[in-house]
């Protein structure tokens, strides 16, 4: 599930921009199979911020853990290389 973790955040930090007060739907992520629970553990380490508007919910990366977030993706998934600051 670690990987998964990396995978959404990857997809949050370089294909979508979404840190701070960028939010995106949290529907566009429903092909990871364990949703829920990676929201959930992402959220007790603050390194997502979740906003819960009237139509949608809206997931975004926290910028305060931008060091770990890198680190956390780039050692999971290591085909990446790094330089994705």
């Amino acid at each position: 599930m670690e990987k998964e973790k990396a995978q959404l955040m990857f997809k949050l930090a370089y294909s979508k921009k979404n840190w701070g007060a960028k939010y995106d739907r949290l529907e566009h992520f429903k092909r990871f199979p364990n949703l829920k629970t990676i929201i959930k553990e992402l959220e007790k380490t603050g390194w997502i911020l979740i906003k819960n508007k009237p139509n949608y919910t809206g997931i975004s990366l926290n910028p305060e853990y931008k060091k770990e977030i890198i680190e956390f993706i780039e050692k999971h998934i290591p085909e990446l290389g790094g330089g994705y600051n």
